[in-house]
């Protein structure tokens, strides 16, 4: 499981003697900044900005009665008068000032370690003008050693009683969960219950995932368009119903199956064996026990995000990954092979459609059926070649990965103080600031993926790949160290290779350059990734 925590710092101040605080978050912990001689520290974590030291032993600060202007309105609400009994573990900053920094959290999971996903969110709140110390629990070896975060493996987050220890005696001032199983589980709502902001769904809102039946019934009611469909539980009646309507067609697994629970078939035999599968032989467990058997759209996939506060909804850039496995869109689908931004199939006016008649209806309709979304709205997209009009595939509750990537790649606001409007409900006025140019990321994987798959396998020249180029970063997923500290991979996708370029073109010859560095025998990726958008020839070698 993995979390990540940050310290947000807003500009409001008080001041009193020889201190000045700042307000954290609208919690009671503040920004101390005091002139005396620094206290003994030894260095723990270096950061790009400035260099982080951890106390050498537990240095606290006991604060019984503080005074400061009473009153005082700041973003988050109005300063109380007094602060009582606050116990507050210090960390330093090395700077002009000396100042001392209360850390404040933000908490994500994922099975096994942070993926991609979450190394890109680590990456990018590091970045936050307003963010000095970002934690993952447990995080990776990329997240550790690039110094995205500190990791703190020993944090069970799939514990929420154990989360929210955590965030309270930290003073946690913002959660942002990363993927989706503690999502529809609830940790959201326990962190939210316990008064912690928290960027992400209620467990309630997040069946916008863990059911494709209960998003699918949400469109229906609320004319959002999708293709059409039916539930079912019972395989003979999926069959008959499959015979009628012919091939090629789609089957899906109601509940999470960790991106493997949709199969595109071909023939009515094939569709035949994805019902058995799902309904007799319970290959996916209980997410598979009810399926969505829906039309099959031609066209070009496109993924859209946007940020959603339960009321309003701002976009995200535009981004398009690349599911099958193999080259040329060919083989099973996966989690995400590769993927780029912008996405030059969702036009401004495109984009423009999807927020009018599927993002909007979907926020106004959660908050009708009183059922609120708070979180990433990632909905993906089939553009109909025959119409060229977007309609709704599914719905992600979480930033999408290998997306995450490249969109953390161009975000260049803050992303921390984002994520706290969103909480908060006070998105409207908020406008994302991007960069110019393109970025892609081309993941990694270990030979045999998406099925079966050999574990331990050693992985060279990583850090020579981040040094290729201009604009490379590469993120880590599945990697671990082994006794001997050699990087090996513990997982299907294991390094997603990113780059920024001025167009999508350098962004790719970027990405390409940098993957040529790593030595790996038992990894692959695809060639091709960016095929739709970028002239055929580049991809004929």
């Amino acid at each position: 499981m993995a979390s990540f925590s940050a310290q947000i710092h807003v500009s409001s101040t008080c001041s009193g003697s020889s201190y000045s605080w700042k307000q954290v978050s609208g919690a009671k912990i503040m920004f101390l900044s005091q002139k005396m001689k620094p206290n003994p520290f030894k260095l723990s974590y270096g950061r790009a900005k400035s260099s982080v030291f951890s106390v050498e032993k537990s240095n606290y600060a006991n604060m019984n009665h503080i005074n400061f202007d009473k009153g005082r309105i700041d973003p988050f609400g109005t300063v109380g008068e007094k602060v009582f009994g606050l116990n507050i573990a210090k960390m330093a900053s090395r700077n002009a000032s000396r100042k001392h920094a209360f850390v404040v959290a933000c908490v994500a999971t994922e099975e096994i370690s942070a993926g991609g996903r979450e190394h890109a969110l680590c990456y990018a709140l590091q970045r936050s003008p307003s963010c000095s110390t970002v934690f993952c629990t447990p995080g990776n070896v990329g997240i550790s050693n690039d110094g995205d975060a500190i990791c703190l493996p020993d944090i069970d987050s799939s514990d929420s009683s154990a989360v929210i220890s955590f965030c309270q005696k930290q003073a946690i001032g913002l959660v942002v969960v990363g993927p989706e199983a503690p999502l529809v589980s609830g940790l959201a709502n326990d962190l939210v219950k316990a008064g912690i902001p928290t960027f992400g769904p209620s467990s309630e809102a997040a069946a916008l995932e863990g059911s494709k039946d209960f998003m699918k019934s949400l469109c229906y009611k609320y004319n959002i368009p999708t293709a059409k469909y039916q539930t079912f539980t019972d395989p003979t009646a999926a069959k008959q119903y499959i015979k009628e309507q012919g091939a090629p067609i789609v089957i899906k697994a109601d509940g999470l199956a960790a991106g493997k629970g949709v199969i595109v078939a071909m023939s009515l035999d094939e569709a035949y064996e994805a019902v058995n599968s799902m309904l007799v032989n319970s290959v996916f467990g209980s997410a598979g026990s009810r399926v969505i058997i829906e039309e099959f759209l031609e066209g070009e996939e496109a993924s859209f995000f946007a940020l959603v506060d339960g009321e309003n909804a701002i976009p995200l850039e535009s981004a398009q990954d690349h599911k099958r496995v193999g080259d040329g869109d060919i083989g099973p689908n996966t989690g995400g092979m590769g993927a780029y931004s912008p996405a030059p199939v969702l036009t401004k006016e495109l984009q423009s459609l999807v927020m009018d008649s599927i993002v909007l209806p979907t926020v106004k309709g959660m908050a009708a059926e009183d059922c609120k979304f708070v979180g990433v709205l990632y909905a993906g997209l089939m553009i109909e070649k025959k119409s060229g009009l977007p309609k709704l595939i599914e719905y992600n509750v979480r930033f999408g990965d290998p997306e995450c990537q490249v969109l953390m790649m161009r975000l260049e606001s803050d992303l921390a103080q984002v994520l706290l409007a969103a909480c908060r409900g006070e998105l409207t006025g908020v406008s994302l600031k991007w960069s110019s140019g393109s970025a892609m990321v081309v993941v990694m994987a270990s030979n045999g993926y998406p099925g079966s798959y050999k574990k331990g396998t050693v992985i060279c020249n990583v850090e020579e790949a981040g040094k290729a180029a201009p604009g490379v970063k590469v993120f880590h997923a599945g990697t671990a160290l082994d006794p001997e500290g050699n990087l090996v991979a513990v997982g299907g996708r294991v390094l997603g290779i990113t780059a920024k370029g001025d167009d999508l073109q350098e962004a790719r010859d970027r990405a390409y350059q940098a993957i040529e560095k790593i030595n790996w025998a038992e990894g692959f990726y695809r060639k091709d990734i960016g095929w739709r958008a970028l002239p055929q020839k580049q991809f004929s070698s």
